[in-house]
């Protein structure tokens, strides 16, 4: 298979897209940690913050891979203009493996999101009997 300079680039909307995504979980999770630091300390808050520290750190890696994955296509297509086509082709591999890695930790960060929700709801529910 061979590809072209601009096969890269097809990478870049996407990516900005993704980033920002992962910028809002970010601002969602911070807001959270903010508003569970004014209530007061519960087992459930307890669990809340633990749950918030492993979204964090998730959010954090996927970030750092969604922007490995950027950099990577622009090495791979500056190669590319230079004429390095297989070594362009293979860092656009790399790129999207980058991509993929980032992308599993985002389901990661959504499931464990998702789980805090229901425990949200739970208390709520429990709240109302």
């Amino acid at each position: 298979m061979q590809i072209e300079i601009s096969t890269p680039a097809l990478l870049f909307p996407a990516v900005s897209l993704l980033l920002l995504a992962y910028t809002n979980r970010f601002l969602a999770t911070a807001s959270l940690i903010r508003m569970l630091s004014q209530q007061e300390k519960k087992v459930s808050v307890m669990e809340q913050i633990e749950n918030l520290r492993k979204r964090l750190e998730l959010t954090r890696w996927m970030q750092f891979f969604g922007v490995v994955s950027i950099l990577l296509c622009t090495i791979s297509m500056f190669g590319m203009l230079l004429g390095f086509l297989v070594l362009g082709t293979k860092v656009f591999g790399l790129s999207l493996v980058t991509m993929c890695v980032s992308l599993v930790l985002s389901l990661w960060e959504v499931t464990i999101s998702t789980k805090a929700l229901n425990m949200e709801l739970k208390g709520i529910h429990l709240g109302q009997k």
